[in-house]
Order: C-alpha cells, then sequence, then structure tokens
C-alpha cells in the first residue's frame, strides 16, 4: 500500500484511476449477460421481469450510494491524519449501517415491492415473475449495501485493484452461475435471481478480506469510538449533503427523459443512445475523480495545503485529458456505434444530428465531476450540496428557455447548462476549500 504522504504523481493518480476505469467497464456486461440468459427462454415475460426487477433494486440501493462517497472522503482523511485506529472504526461504522438498513429492507419487503408495482405496473405475469426475483435477491440487501462501504474504503487506503478484483470477481462469478442455473438447470427467472444473491454474499466475503488491515487491531470493536457521536454526527452530515446532492442530480437525469419522452418517440429513441456515450463518459472519469477523492483526501488529513492543490491539479490534469480523448473518439466512432445500437434508419438519422452534444459532454463536464471528487476527498459536503441547488435552479430555467425553442436541441444544451453550472459553482468555492485547509 503506498504511504499516505508520498509524493502525489501521475503514477499514482493512474495506479488508482486504471482499476476503476477497468472496473467500471464490466458493469454493462453483466447486465447484457442476464438479458442474453432469460433470453434464451423464447418468451418476453422473463426478460421484462428480471429488468424491471433489477430496476427496483437497484433505485433502492442507491438510496444509500452516500455510503461509498462518504466512507472515502472521512477514511481518507483519517489516514492523511495517521489516525489508523479511526480508519478502521469508521468501515465498522458503514457495515453496521449498511447490516441494519439491509435488515429493514427485507423485513419490509412486502411493503417495499407493492410500493415499486404501483409506481411502475406491469402485466400480471412479469410482475409475478419480478416478486419471484425480487423475493430471493432482496436477501442480498445487506451485502449489496455492505459493498458501499467496502469500495469506498479500499478507495480512501488507495487499493483500487482490490475494488477491480472484486467487481472482476462478482460479475465473473454471476455470469457463470447465470449459465448453469438458467441454461443448465432451467431454473428460469430465480436462477438469475439466486445467481446474483450469491455473487453479492461471496462479493462481501471477499471485500472484508481485502480489508483486513481494518480489522488487524482492536479499533473495528472499540465500541466506545465507534459509536462515538461527535464522530456519528459528522458521518451523518456528510452523507446527508451527499444524499441531497445525489437526488438532485438523479432528478435532473429523470426529467431530462420526462420531458425528451415528449419530444417525439424517435428523438427519445435517439436521445437513450446517445445517453449510453453519456454513461461512458461517467465510467472512464470516474477513475480519476475518485483518484482526488483519496488524494486530496489523505492531504487534507494531514493538514498539508500545497498537496491538496497538487493533488487537485494532477488528478485535473489527466480528468480533461480523458474527456478530450473520449470527445474525439466519439466524434470518429459515434456514428458507427449509433448504428450498432440501432437499425432504424430515422433513429440512426436523428442520432446523428445529436451526436454533438455527445460529442461535447465530456469536455464540458469534465470539471463536475473532478470537483465532485475533490469536494468528496475534502468533505467539503455542504459546499457540494449548496452547489448543487444552484445548479439545478439554473438548469430549470435552461430548460424553461431552451426547450421550447430549440426542441431536443434545447434539451441537450440544458443538460450541458446543467453541468457547467456545476462546475462554475463548485470552482468558485475552491479557494476558500484549500484556504482552510491548516488553518
Amino acid at each position: 500500500m503506498i504511504s499516505a504522504d508520498a509524493d502525489i504523481t501521475h503514477k499514482r493518480v493512474l495506479t488508482i484511476a486504471l482499476p476503476i476505469v477497468l472496473s467500471n467497464a464490466t458493469v454493462p456486461i453483466l447486465g447484457a449477460v442476464d438479458t442474453g440468459v432469460v433470453g434464451q427462454m423464447g418468451e418476453a415475460a422473463p426478460i421484462g421481469a428480471v429488468g424491471i426487477g433489477a430496476v427496483i433494486l437497484a433505485t433502492i440501493y442507491w438510496i444509500f450510494g452516500f455510503l461509498r462517497m462518504g466512507t472515502t472522503g472521512l477514511a481518507a482523511q483519517a489516514r492523511g491524519a495517521g489516525d489508523w485506529a479511526e480508519t478502521g472504526a469508521l468501515l465498522m461504522r458503514g457495515l453496521l449501517l449498511a447490516f441494519a438498513a439491509g435488515a429493514v429492507f427485507i423485513i419490509a419487503q412486502a411493503a417495499v415491492f407493492w410500493g415499486a408495482f404501483a409506481l411502475a405496473p406491469a402485466s400480471a405475469e412479469v410482475e409475478s415473475l419480478a416478486r419471484d426475483y425480487l423475493q430471493i435477491r432482496i436477501w442480498g440487501a445487506p451485502a449489496t449495501i455492505a459493498l458501499y462501504a467496502v469500495t469506498g474504503w479500499l478507495i480512501a487506503v488507495e487499493r483500487t485493484r482490490g475494488v477491480f478484483l472484486l467487481q472482476v470477481w462478482m460479475n465473473g462469478l454471476n455470469i457463470v452461475l447465470d449459465l448453469w442455473f438458467v441454461l443448465g438447470l432451467g431454473w428460469g427467472v430465480e436462477g438469475v435471481a439466486i445467481a446474483t444473491l450469491i455473487a453479492e454474499w461471496s462479493g462481501l466475503a471477499l471485500g472484508l478480506y481485502l480489508c483486513r488491515s481494518a480489522f488487524a487491531g482492536d479499533q473495528w470493536r472499540d465500541w466506545a469510538r465507534v459509536f462515538d457521536p461527535a464522530r456519528l454526527r459528522r458521518m451523518m452530515q456528510v452523507n446527508g449533503d451527499i444524499m441531497v446532492r445525489s437526488v438532485l442530480l438523479t432528478g435532473s437525469f429523470t426529467t431530462f427523459l420526462f420531458i425528451g419522452s415528449g419530444i417525439g418517440d424517435v428523438n427519445l429513441a435517439a436521445n437513450q443512445i446517445l445517453l449510453q456515450f453519456v454513461e461512458i463518459t461517467a465510467f472512464a472519469l470516474d477513475g480519476f475523480a475518485f483518484s482526488a477523492e483519496a488524494l486530496v483526501g489523505g492531504a487534507v488529513g494531514a493538514k498539508a495545503r500545497d498537496r491538496v492543490r497538487r493533488a487537485s491539479v494532477v488528478t485535473s490534469q489527466w480528468g480533461v485529458g480523458g474527456a478530450v480523448l473520449l470527445g474525439v473518439t466519439f466524434a470518429a466512432g459515434g456514428p458507427w456505434l449509433i448504428d450498432l445500437m440501432s437499425t432504424s434508419p430515422e433513429v440512426r438519422e436523428a442520432g446523428r444530428v445529436f451526436l454533438i452534444w455527445a460529442v461535447a459532454m465530456p469536455v464540458l463536464s469534465v470539471a463536475s465531476w473532478m470537483f465532485d471528487g475533490i469536494y468528496i476527498g475534502a468533505t467539503w459536503t455542504g459546499a457540494m450540496r449548496r452547489a448543487m441547488l444552484q445548479s439545478v435552479a439554473i438548469y430549470a430555467a435552461a430548460l424553461l428557455i431552451l426547450v421550447p425553442t430549440f426542441g431536443n436541441h434545447g434539451l441537450w444544451a440544458s443538460l450541458m447548462v446543467l453541468n457547467l453550472a456545476r462546475g462554475v459553482t463548485l470552482g468558485l468555492r475552491y479557494p476558500r476549500l484549500e484556504a482552510q485547509v491548516g488553518a
């Protein structure tokens, strides 16, 4: 493991970032295999059931995504301050919160599923199969939520190769079990659910092994420290701010989708294809944002103002470079990718018309991604929340002005305005962040 006070070099940034990028690349593969395996059953209902069941659980678990970011920022600062006991206690707090939340979901599963299907009704056959799927998968809730804390902790201590190993193990095992249970044993939708459940719990076991240094001493069971009121309040404040910011961000993208659905079926289909470019951008730039979280967090913990700036600059240089490379790649290969994802001549034509926005997206949005990582590392989450509120207000104004005038181009322009506003509002606050380090 790299020492917390080691020089912040380009090599160190890449050592953190590249495993995250590779790890993210494995995520869409699993979804494709899940769909492909149940598709071999020759019926539409199982595909729909697995799809809607996975979306319901992803939405529920996403609520606890703050646990990943909050754990990274706080643990990186504790590590930078040389307080190894606190890093272990932080992991334990996250695990206890995850297990408690998972237990609540298991106990309240009937109400949770009823609410989900009330919001997203499906045919009787699809809903029945989806319930079978959910009733198995929900038993993995404690493990899945706990993995947010485990992943955040591994990033904080710069063990992102462990994150990659964890993702490859879980997705690889899930795929093998999918093929065995569904195609080999004929277990259908329930087989997909059981495969994922086993992968989740085995992933947690591997994750805890990778975090074994946190359990090397007694700090993880120092209950006075683990349940210290001041530290618990700090953890809840950070996580609460991140959750509000994430809800606002997700709501903004949901608004994009809802408005897009009213601009015509062809434009809606083209938007869905181009949003895959946005997802690729997020997966790629996440690696550099996560590097910023770990390195800025360590520098803040050490109260080293010059290292905060160095970490911010070096990680952002790689972020900008990655964004430019993505933009060039989308410009050159975008038409081919659009043709690969749709055979409709109308959708292909519309995709080419609006491709310019997917090309511009990485460069126009990179500042928002990188500042997010910097602020999470510094645990300046209150400033993140306030900046997001301001950005969403600007986004709403852009939607009201641009969409009626320019249609789908106006919708995409508004999304660019949102990300530019996020970058600007966070950037304007950065000098104060840096000034408070060591003050």
